[in-house]
């Protein structure tokens, strides 16, 4: 038995927390520089404001209904991210963390001892109140169900915020399945749900009862395995410990054109900082580091160049200065002037862990234990004052790169200097 625990509107409210002035007035959260609605309280939604709207195109409508506007505040929204699930944690024996604002809990064994429905509320009650965050709870004998209960959890105020499948007779589990459009299943985007239209699957419910042959010849195995989770089979287990990744990729759009070599070296430097943070917290080294460059590909009447070069480390590392010296000798060459670049990244890939590599060439002993000891006091400094407090030189070179956030929140669970003021 699965519990699916997902933070309602988790931007919005993250900002809500700290600014209880915000509660029942429409609230709007906007991607990176600003540019498009990613996030819509339910007063957001009710005048009219669309999700992927960009900001620009809305002006009117938020100025003549009091929207109030905030660009994406990634560190508070983390921190609340973590409080939220610390607090799940608590109540349940397992949780997997799915995303940001949901995670999915195992209760399999709990149904014994208490009543799966008041273990909902009892996890409403307690992020509410530790945390500041509403939620919504979808209880289910599959990790798909329970996506789907949360959603209607979500939908429908009968429900007061936990949808418990098992709790519902068959009549009333078929009225909900039929209830809804195909691509409301997790699993099911645009692109498959018009194809089933197409052979006549409109709802969930035809979905559950269509046949599985037929969808495992037309769509493949993963389409069947969705509808087996749909007729009550687990075919997804919990992953209570998250999978080492393969790769980690850091870039962002510049919130200006950067057109001198000064302003890429800050960004590419800004961007190894904070893959080789990543890297060390998940006890990993890369063995390979990739660096790219790019103009606006969606202006085709400026001059286009796109750079990459990949970069083999000779041994595993997490050393921020390591890699970032190879970056910058990287970025040296893919370089050209003339051109406005609008994006560059990094990405460290070929990882694996810390204690399992194996050195191949004794010239490169891998980092040294002080190098490791210098990396874990600058995260530990960062982590204690706030990202950034220790940083790169070249990070400091230029600032005209950063994204634009004209209307950030304060970072008040991460920024000593941003705490409130009592």
């Amino acid at each position: 038995m699965f519990a699916l625990i997902d933070g309602n509107c988790f931007y919005a409210s993250c900002e809500r927390v700290y600014q209880p002035n915000l509660r029942n007035l429409p609230v709007i959260v906007l991607s990176n520089n600003d540019g498009c609605v990613v996030t819509r309280s339910a007063e957001a939604k009710a005048v009219g404001i669309k999700m992927g709207e960009p900001y620009f195109k809305i002006q009117d409508i938020v100025r003549h209904n009091n929207v109030q506007v905030f660009s994406s505040n990634y560190e508070l929204y983390g921190d609340m991210s973590r409080r939220m699930m610390n607090s799940i944690a608590t109540l349940v024996p397992t949780t997997e963390v799915y995303s940001i604002d949901e995670c999915f809990a195992d209760v399999g064994g709990m149904q014994r001892l208490v009543d799966l429905n008041e273990l909902g509320h009892q996890i409403r009650n307690r992020v509410l109140q530790w945390v500041g965050i509403p939620t919504c709870v979808g209880i289910a004998p599959t990790k798909t169900l329970a996506k789907f209960c949360n959603h209607l959890a979500k939908r429908h105020r009968y429900f007061k915020g936990v949808a418990n499948w098992s709790a519902w007779d068959a009549d009333m589990q078929a009225r909900a399945l039929n209830s809804e459009p195909v691509t409301e299943v997790w699993g099911i985007g645009r692109r498959i749900g018009q194809s089933l239209n197409e052979v006549g699957i409109e709802t969930v419910g035809d979905f559950t009862r269509a046949s599985t042959a037929m969808l495992r010849q037309k769509f493949g195995v993963v389409v069947e395995r969705t509808q087996r989770e749909l007729q009550g089979v687990s075919c997804l287990e919990m992953e209570a410990v998250k999978p080492k990744r393969q790769q980690i990729i850091r870039s962002r759009s510049f919130g200006q054109p950067v057109c001198d070599l000064t302003g890429l070296r800050s960004a590419i430097s800004h961007h190894v900082a904070d893959a080789g943070r990543e890297l060390r917290e998940e006890g990993g080294v890369a063995h390979t580091l990739q660096v790219f460059i790019q103009t606006n590909r969606f202006k085709l009447e400026l001059p286009q160049h796109y750079g990459s070069e990949c970069v083999q480390l000779t041994s595993g590392t997490c050393d921020t200065l390591k890699i970032n010296q190879m970056a910058q000798k990287a970025l040296e060459r893919i370089y050209k002037a003339g051109f406005e670049y609008k994006k560059c990244g990094v990405i460290l890939s070929g990882i694996e862990s810390a204690n399992q590599q194996q050195q191949l060439d004794w010239l490169n002993p891998g980092d040294s234990e002080q190098r490791l000891r210098l990396m874990s006091c600058v995260d530990g400094l960062n982590a204690r004052f706030g990202r950034d407090v220790l940083q790169l030189g070249t990070e400091r070179m230029n600032t005209d790169w950063r994204m634009r956030r004209d209307k950030l929140s304060p970072r008040v669970t991460t920024r000593i200097n941003e705490l409130i003021q009592v």
